[in-house]
């Protein structure tokens, strides 16, 4: 029996890898796992809880109670013409889908190691879906956004988008790379350094306050002159306070804020990528 030494494989896999390796034709082989994954991510989070999905709309709404309360009641933050409790919902909202991505794609590695060391597949789609999948928790909490949003409207609230809430998807996907990127660099490192995970929860909890969630980015320059630079560098905080404009009509919109906000996503995801694909190699001796 003659064998054809000449046959192409239909898959190669070696430990050498390019620098930035992203096979997109890979991906698009397994979007069947990418659509089970997420579909998995949706079904299973609150499967065998009392209230299942209803946990999307409680969490953000005692959160803004509990914001306008403390913060616009106690501390007395001046949110204009915009009610308080809509301002934060608002801010909690898009927060909230990056701190999910964030949270979910720290813990890639270990808490897929079992799949990883058994199966082959692009290891990447496994935070791909973690982003797509909270893109349903985020257009239901959208969803009651506009509800509360048509109820102060009919209360009498002078409240009007801009035109620019057309290019509010954009901001959606800087957010979903930034938590996609920042995750994946942190799923990383947590392979080798496991305590880091458990400074990720207060980590993310610090990040909020200084990202302009439950105050306008003007407030911090006008009270605190010294420490406006934290939120000023911080390119989540123009993510927050654009899209707050975009929805609410009030507030600033800095286009160089935002520029500068798609360079250090564009980085931050670049960066990720680097150090996923350089410890997908070797996690599984070191996880």
């Amino acid at each position: 029996m003659k064998f054809d030494h000449k046959e192409e494989w239909l898959y190669t896999i070696s430990a050498k890898r390019k620098l930035i390796n992203i096979n997109f034709k890979e991906i698009w082989r397994y979007r069947d796992l990418l659509v089970l994954l997420v579909r998995r991510d949706v079904v299973t989070v609150y499967k065998q809880t009392v209230l299942g999905p209803l946990w999307y709309l409680i969490q953000p709404l005692f959160t803004a109670i509990t914001f306008t309360l403390i913060f616009n009641k106690v501390a007395n933050i001046d949110t204009g013409s915009i009610p308080p409790f809509l301002f934060n919902l608002a801010g909690i909202s898009i927060w909230n889908y990056f701190r999910d991505c964030l949270n979910s794609t720290s813990d890639t590695f270990k808490s897929n190691a079992g799949i990883f060391s058994k199966v082959y597949f692009p290891r990447i789609i496994i935070p791909i879906s973690v982003v797509i999948s909270n893109l349903l928790k985020l257009g239901i909490q959208l969803f009651i956004l506009l509800v509360f949003y048509m109820y102060y409207l009919y209360a009498g609230y002078d409240l009007h988008p801009d035109k620019l809430l057309l290019f509010f998807p954009v901001l959606v996907i800087l957010m979903g790379l930034m938590g996609l990127g920042l995750g994946m660099i942190i799923s990383s490192l947590v392979t080798k350094y496991r305590d880091l995970k458990y400074l990720v929860s207060f980590g993310v909890q610090l990040l909020m306050y200084t990202s302009a969630v439950m105050y306008p980015m003007s407030l911090i320059s006008k009270k605190l002159p010294d420490f406006a630079w934290i939120v000023d560098y911080n390119p989540l905080a123009y993510i927050i306070e654009g899209a707050r404009y975009m929805i609410l009509g009030e507030g600033d919109f800095s286009t160089n804020g935002l520029l500068y906000t798609a360079g250090c996503t564009i980085a931050i995801a670049f960066l990720g990528i680097v150090i996923f694909n350089r410890t997908e190699r070797s996690f599984v001796d070191t996880i």
